[in-house]
């Protein structure tokens, strides 16, 4: 039996089939959560004790299942679980597997937790097996399209009430990072308890994280803030962040104000290029002012020097990449610092 995540304690309460289940996939919210929904259903069927192990190039699949034979003095039934992780069940391994799995100690669940499986895998007996036999849960982060209703529903179960504003601002801020929209969430929880929440508070909300990044980057930058750009800048690289984050980030700012720039020059209504451009609440005003600050030309040459960066950090020019994004930052909040001979 094949299930999602958010199914899968409705098909709990209903099931009868084998003790055999798998949760595939690298979303890691959703796999912890499901993992712990089978543990809590076993245990209540009687599996209270737990046998754990971690593949990796010491473990030996014929001797974890033989363990099953031998059980503890003080149960009667275990939990088998075994993390597989990123390694590939070989072709040994998985007949082992799949014997086991033809005849399964009665006194034994199985619990296989693996990131990802290639097509030959899911073609195997074993992958099969436990198709046909069990529960197989798949895990996938939401996609964009997708992901305002999870948030939603999620907001809902901790009876946070968010606008529709607040709910898109709290989407783009996570950028599918589901463990992350459960902390800004439980984050919201605690401080706008019983109360329709905006996406001025959830920007704040976020913003009051020692924790820079770089939607506060940008934002600094739209809002002519260079002192804070150079601060949130240099913290951002001394964190670790990789510079095509920092470049994209950057990229698609500049890139939205030109869409604006152009659509208004057009007569397009601004609300509804908030709308289209995915601009929400203070970003308002804020990408407004600088559409209008900013000449068109400006904004071009910004995007060449971008690709000049993105030629620098892939090796293929002798500039440093992060003194070009230094100088597209404070160009973009409005300080003039940008040569053109950088574009040549």
């Amino acid at each position: 039996m094949k299930t999602r995540s958010d199914q899968l304690n409705a098909v709990l309460q209903r099931y009868t089939g084998s003790n055999i289940f798998m949760v595939l996939g690298e979303e890691p919210l959703q796999s912890q959560e499901s993992c712990d929904a089978l543990r809590r259903w076993l245990r209540a069927q009687g599996f209270t004790e737990r046998d754990l192990h971690h593949v990796d190039n010491h473990f030996s699949w014929e001797s974890v299942i033989l363990s099953t034979n031998a059980l503890s003095l003080f149960a009667d039934q275990k939990l088998l679980e075994i993390r597989v992780g990123s390694h590939k069940i070989n072709k040994g391994d998985g007949q082992i597997l799949f014997d086991w799995l033809k005849d399964p100690s009665p006194d034994t669940a199985l619990l296989l937790i693996i990131d990802k499986v290639d097509a030959a895998a899911r073609k195997s007996h074993w992958f099969k097996q436990i198709e046909s036999q069990g529960v197989l849960v798949e895990v996938h982060a939401p996609d964009s399209g997708q992901l305002p209703q999870w948030l939603s529903q999620r907001a809902s179960s901790l009876s946070i009430q968010l606008d529709h504003e607040a709910l898109q601002v709290l989407c783009e801020r996570i950028e599918g990072n589901l463990l992350a929209a459960q902390q800004e969430l439980a984050k919201l929880q605690l401080l706008y308890a019983d109360q329709q929440i905006t996406a001025e508070q959830v920007i704040a909300s976020v913003s009051d994280s020692s924790r820079y990044d770089v939607f506060a980057l940008t934002e600094s930058a739209l809002a002519h803030q260079p002192e804070r750009c150079e601060k949130i800048l240099t913290a951002l690289i001394h964190e670790g962040l990789e510079a095509p984050v920092i470049l994209w980030a950057l990229t698609r700012e500049i890139r939205t104000l030109y869409n604006v720039q152009l659509a208004l020059q057009q007569g397009q209504s601004y609300d509804s290029l908030c709308q289209k451009e995915r601009i929400w609440g203070k970003r308002k005003a804020l990408v407004r002012k600088a559409s209008q600050s900013l000449p068109a030309a400006t904004l071009e040459s910004m995007l060449q020097s971008a690709a000049v960066a993105d030629q620098a950090i892939k090796g293929m020019r002798n500039e440093s990449p992060w003194l070009i994004i230094r100088q597209i930052t404070l160009k973009l909040a409005g300080v003039s610092l940008l040569p053109d001979t950088l574009n040549s």
